[in-house]
């Protein structure tokens, strides 16, 4: 026996985060009787990115290429590197600053009551990129939650076995915030005023 189709479109859209079952009806409603080419274009794009979207082989962030287009661009500095956690912190970065470095996305964050060490986070990578590519300076922009903070410490560590200086965003970021939650302004003002690690 086949599913119905609009049960099917219900319980897809649940997937997303915060579509509860009223939300999910709301949008199917809305593309099924006001916008049907805009759902055909969500379909085609959702399935285009499923298929041909993957991790950047060299920072780990989304992309189409071996390469992401950060990563590819010769006007990027490769002195300074930007760690974070996940690519929503590269978007909100890239929107709310003028950084011209270069990022390296850890995809979480240590916490070994989960089992997440650093091989889960790609330190591995990373340490060859400090190693190879003239790594001056790492801005560490880690959440300010305890697992954040435990993982900037280690990334502190890494950087100061290899002499490179390494900063960590100043006020604004409130403590146990997320950075794609914090507005532009406040972002812009942490990431200009980012301060020094001691080792």
């Amino acid at each position: 026996m086949s599913h119905d189709p609009f049960d099917d479109l219900l319980d897809a859209l649940r997937c997303l985060p915060g579509v509860g079952a009223r939300s999910a009806q709301r949008m199917a409603l809305h593309l099924l009787e006001r916008d049907r080419e805009g759902g055909r274009h969500l379909a085609e794009s959702l399935s285009r990115a499923m298929r041909d979207v993957r991790r950047c082989s060299r920072c780990r962030n989304f992309t189409a290429d071996e390469l992401c287009r950060i990563c590819r661009s010769d006007k990027r500095s490769s002195e300074i590197l930007c760690v974070v956690e996940s690519p929503a912190d590269v978007l909100a970065i890239e929107a709310a600053t003028v950084f011209d470095g270069r990022y390296f996305v850890l995809l979480g964050r240590l916490s070994p009551l989960d089992g997440i060490g650093p091989q889960d986070l790609g330190l591995d990578l990373l340490a060859r990129r400090l190693d190879e590519e003239g790594v001056e300076e790492i801005i560490i922009a880690t959440n300010t939650t305890v697992e954040g903070e435990a993982t900037a410490h280690y990334l502190r560590e890494m950087a100061g076995h290899r002499g490179i200086r390494t900063s960590r965003l100043a006020q604004g970021v409130p403590l146990g915030g997320e950075l794609e939650h914090t507005d532009r302004s406040t972002l812009a003002h942490a990431f200009s005023s980012r301060l020094p690690m001691r080792n």
